[in-house]
């Protein structure tokens, strides 16, 4: 694995950790739609970092870091509803709603190092 791979990027790690724990946790919710899109919303976080970093470009790079980003947010969103509809168990969901915010912030830190390199 190169230094320079997103594979060693710990904020991708925590991101595919998190999918798994999802996608497991939702397992035995009932209502299939929602389970569905909270697990892509999920999916989307690590998947776009990769994505990115496949690319040729750093603008392309922060593209896809920024709709990561915004995936995180979406994820966050569809847990809160999670819990106030008692589709997911409150206290795994809090767990995974506060590590969403964290690989937010970790993005962020990430997006604001290659703007400043360009």
């Amino acid at each position: 694995m190169e230094a320079n791979s997103y594979e060693s990027l710990d904020v991708w790690k925590r991101a595919c950790a998190l999918s798994v724990a999802l996608f497991e946790c939702t397992q035995t919710c009932k209502d299939r739609s929602f389970r569905d899109q909270l697990v892509r919303s999920g999916l989307s976080v690590p998947s776009n970092i990769a994505e990115g970093y496949e690319r040729d470009s750093s603008r392309e790079r922060v593209q896809f870091l920024k709709v990561a980003k915004g995936s995180c947010g979406e994820l966050r969103t569809q847990l809160m509803i999670g819990v106030r509809a008692k589709l997911l168990p409150e206290t795994p969901a809090r767990a995974y709603l506060k590590e969403a915010t964290e690989l937010s912030k970790m993005l962020h830190g990430l997006l604001e190092h290659y703007r400043k390199q360009s």
